[in-house]
């Protein structure tokens, strides 16, 4: 039997870390975390008492850069010792003329630069009797879904974007390297994939869809059969960030055999050919409305959410009033909608003159109306039929979940009533009793 009196009692380096962003940020500190817990560090979730902070940064919009020098600024105040990475460290100058005293500055993705970083100021404790790490890694989401991240970067040049300056160009991972993430996510409860990148539907355009040895076959790193091979894993599997380019087409019918969950995440970002030629959007020659339609021919149960940005430099009246009529017929499900914000560095600055700020607030109050009303009338729909629901939080009598339309954080809730305790992870089958804005309620009837 091995002892282990002999060890020694020096206490294992503590970290805190802040994680600001986006999902695909979140998988980046995912994966650092991963690696410090691997070589004996103690995450912990306060500045103070800890050996150095991390904090993991998003740089896309102003408001953003703020929060992020906030939070830089609070862990300077409560612990001194900052080390900086995510978007905002790809312009480290705007992290060091304000926090001279950072310890170091690195940019997204740059996971062997921050544990490097991590080395340096604070020298890591192995112990391998107490530092098992899962083989999943470290996550910060809930056990039952993940995050699953297969590209960096991005190839388009949307004019309000600087997202390809900060994190480069598209970089697919080898599609069996997905899938074995992805297995190994399963293997330990996950329930929900939610695939991931700054543009899911170009996946493997730069490897020129290069094929990898997964179970016995060769796989292309392309969009469509990523996604038919991720539906062979039993759980659900969301896609998010899908440019509407033509092949997307090809993965409604895995939809309808629920092979992937009937959902696409779209960022439309407006309607008004003008507006959309000022952002250099792709694929906005498309004859989106005629699409939809098609798609839901296919596929009745599907569910589009998307994201849109109103008080665009140039934006007219009338390219409002046209966005709002195209809002009507498409009647997405789910839409979030932003005011635009100008930022530093991107093209759209100088197409032409910032809106006033209170048309952008108008503008943003009318488009949210239109679609509350939109919303209201869909979810009505659902209302006597029965939904699979993820359970996310429980309660005495009421659980939280989420059907298959709802992603985690950005879509609505379901709220469920049962006769047992229900359990966070689990799927349930629930009969919709009525509707509201954004939110469903039921009864359990089936586990």
């Amino acid at each position: 039997m091995l002892d282990h009196s002999a060890k020694t009692d020096t206490a294992a380096p503590k970290v805190s870390f802040v994680s600001l962003g986006c999902p695909k940020a979140l998988v980046d500190s995912e994966r650092i975390i991963t690696r410090l817990r691997a070589e004996g560090y103690e995450l912990t979730r306060e500045h103070a008492g800890s050996d150095l902070v991390i904090v993991n940064t998003c740089g896309f919009l102003d408001s953003a850069k703020a929060e992020s020098l906030g939070a830089i600024g609070k862990a300077l105040k409560e612990n001194g010792k900052v080390i900086v990475t995510g978007c905002m460290g790809a312009e480290p100058d705007s992290i060091s003329s304000s926090y001279p005293k950072v310890l170091a500055i690195t940019g997204p993705q740059a996971y062997e630069s921050v544990v490097e970083a991590v080395h340096r100021a604070l020298p890591p404790q192995h112990d391998p009797f107490l530092d098992l790490v899962p083989p999943e890694g470290i996550k910060l989401t809930p056990r039952h879904f993940a995050y699953l991240k297969i590209s960096e970067g991005c190839n388009n040049r949307c004019s309000f974007c600087i997202i390809p300056r900060l994190r480069g160009d598209l970089v697919s991972r080898p599609a069996a390297d997905v899938l074995r993430e992805a297995e190994k996510l399963v293997a330990a409860g996950v329930k929900e994939l939610l695939v991931i990148s700054q543009d899911t539907s170009a996946y493997g355009l730069d490897i020129k869809y290069a094929a990898s040895p997964w179970r016995g076959r060769e796989l292309r790193a392309k969009f469509i059969d990523l996604a038919r091979a991720l539906g062979e894993l039993g759980v659900w599997v969301r896609l998010h960030y899908v440019y509407p380019y033509p092949h997307v087409d090809e993965v409604i019918p895995l939809m309808t055999e629920r092979k992937v969950l009937p959902y696409l995440d779209i960022p439309f970002q407006h309607a008004a050919p003008d507006v959309l030629k000022r952002m250099r959007r792709p694929a906005a020659q498309e004859k989106t409305l005629e699409r939809i339609a098609r798609w839901r021919d296919i596929c009745p149960d599907l569910t589009l959410r998307s994201t849109f940005i109103v008080g665009f430099p140039g934006e007219t009246e009338q390219d409002f009033e046209l966005l709002l009529q195209w809002l009507e017929e498409a009647s997405l499900d789910r839409v979030g909608c932003f005011k635009y914000e100008p930022v530093r560095g991107a093209a759209a600055n100088e197409l032409a003159a910032a809106l006033p700020d209170e048309v952008k607030d108008g503008r943003w109050h009318r488009f949210m109306q239109a679609q509350q009303k939109i919303s209201t009338r869909r979810l009505k729909r659902k209302v006597g039929i029965r939904q699979q629901v993820i359970i996310d939080e429980t309660g005495p009598t009421v659980a939280k979940g989420r059907s298959m339309a709802d992603a985690p954080e950005i879509d609505g809730a379901v709220y469920v009533a049962s006769r047992r305790p229900l359990r966070v992870g689990e799927i349930a089958t629930v009969k919709i009793e009525r509707a509201d804005e954004y939110d469903l309620h039921g009864t359990a009837v089936g586990f």
